[in-house]
């Protein structure tokens, strides 16, 4: 069905994607490509003071490990990919950079600010030019 997928995934909620992961493959066309996704947010300024220098390279060194760890427990082919910024905006260039033709993002239940879905999902499926599968 689909030849390049996006599968992002918040290191936080690893069992919500792992199960995007898993449906993913199913959508997958035979010599498709499924690129796993973590996107590291940036630390204000302020805060960044008071932190160690290298925080998010450790963070994106650990993201990358937990990601690839995920493709040898599944056992699906998959790339994986480790970027720093605004989570919307780092799935959508990713989308974009990649030429994919589906992003199968997860929600969490919203709140009173994001009433359907939530509000990274929300910004994807606003601003995507692909498809975008939100899985809850």
């Amino acid at each position: 069905m689909y030849k390049k997928i996006i599968v992002p995934i918040e290191i936080g909620s690893i069992e919500k994607g792992e199960k995007i992961f898993r449906k993913a493959a199913e959508l997958l066309d035979n010599g498709g490509e499924i690129i796993l996704l973590n996107v590291v947010e940036d630390i204000p300024t302020y805060v960044a003071i008071e932190l160690p220098g290298n925080i998010i390279e450790d963070a994106m060194k650990e993201s990358r490990e937990r990601l690839g760890g995920l493709v040898a427990k599944t056992g699906i082919p998959a790339a994986v990919e480790v970027r720093n910024g605004s989570p919307a905006t780092a799935i959508i260039a990713a989308a974009e950079e990649r030429r994919a033709d589906l992003i199968i993002i997860a929600s969490h239940i919203p709140d009173i600010y994001n009433y359907f879905i939530g509000a990274t999902a929300d910004r994807v499926v606003r601003h995507a030019k692909c498809s975008v599968l939100v899985d809850r």
